[in-house]
């Protein structure tokens, strides 16, 4: 028996990096786990290994940024365990560059997946979570919130998505349902490999740069984020609504 057992997680861009590694903290602590993501072969790999380990799972390629294929997401997730318990707004995309450099489709991709996504997710799931008197929202954000270079974008959208978080904590505390938000520093996945690519650098000389900024003194994994969003997911977490939790290595606010 694990802390969520009985309970149902549904995370966005769950198939890789955090999204994975958040999916399969619920999925050791036995939650029944949904998740979507538009890597195809990503989300098929990560499907297949939970599967194989006998976690009841439900995977599907779905876009967050239309709202018709997340009401049909969110029905197919509460038809096929029962209810939907936990969210998690994960899925993002970087489109990094400076201000004048930047389009207006860098701008927009950038909104609609970060922000347009976890609106349609949160409408979905609250009508649920509403009936049962239960809910556990977590928006993943980030310390780019505060600012950063060649992220007006990006920044952006995780500073709206700190706002939507206690709007929200707001709006449906009454019904049992708490919002918080993770906001992680930097954290080794595909995405800051990325990041690594677009600046020039290794992603070795990226982590080494990152970590001498770093109190703690070390780079930050999936699984540390993982482990926030679990805290804020738990039943004894119900007085905790609102908050930001900054996941890295040292004071950022």
């Amino acid at each position: 028996m694990g802390r969520f057992t009985g309970r149902v997680a549904f995370v966005t861009g769950g198939s890789r990096g955090i999204g994975k590694a958040i999916v399969e903290r619920f999925a050791q602590e036995g939650a029944s786990v949904a998740f979507v993501d538009l890597n195809e072969e990503a989300l098929h790999k990560t499907a297949t290994e939970l599967k194989e380990k006998g976690y009841a799972v439900y995977a599907k390629i779905a876009d967050v940024t239309d709202a018709s294929q997340v009401e049909t997401v969110v029905q197919e997730i509460v038809d096929a365990f029962g209810a939907v318990d936990i969210l998690v707004n994960n899925a993002g995309v970087i489109r990094d560059n400076l201000l004048f450099k930047m389009t207006d489709s860098d701008w927009e991709t950038v909104m609609n997946v970060h922000l347009k996504g976890a609106f349609y997710c949160a409408r979905a799931v609250q009508k649920y979570m509403v009936e049962r008197k239960y809910g556990r929202i977590i928006n993943i954000s980030s310390t780019s919130a505060l600012g950063n270079r060649g992220q007006a974008n990006y920044a952006t959208a995780k500073a709206g998505l700190q706002g939507f978080t206690k709007t929200l904590a707001i709006e449906l505390g009454k019904y049992g349902i708490t919002t918080n938000a993770v906001a992680p520093g930097f954290i080794e996945t595909d995405m800051t490999k990325a990041t690594a690519e677009r600046i020039g650098i290794s992603f070795e000389e990226l982590v080494q740069a990152s970590i001498a900024h770093i109190p703690v003194g070390r780079s930050g994994k999936p699984a540390d984020v993982a482990h926030a969003v679990a805290f804020f997911a738990d039943e004894n977490s119900s007085f905790i609504n609102g908050q930001v939790l900054y996941v890295a290595g040292g004071p950022k606010n």
